[in-house]
């Protein structure tokens, strides 16, 4: 029943991820090119990306006991 929430959690995270890079760039990036990390939304949305996928990622490992069990 619920085989694929783990990549549904890892896109949800994924998504949030790169709106608070995004948000992250409008409200606080640079104004200027003096950052050239935050002053471009591609990078900030990307490093986003990146961080919400982090966060997101299920790091639990099955055992082969409960493995079996779940089929």
């Amino acid at each position: 029943m619920f085989k694929n929430l783990k990549w549904k959690k890892l896109l949800i995270f994924a998504f949030l991820g790169m709106a608070a890079g995004y948000a992250y760039y409008y409200f606080i990036g640079c104004a200027g090119n003096s950052c050239p990390i935050t002053s471009n939304p591609y990078l900030m949305t990307g490093y986003g990306l990146g961080a919400g996928l982090v966060l997101g990622w299920d790091n639990k490992k099955t055992k082969k006991k409960d493995k079996e069990e779940s089929k």
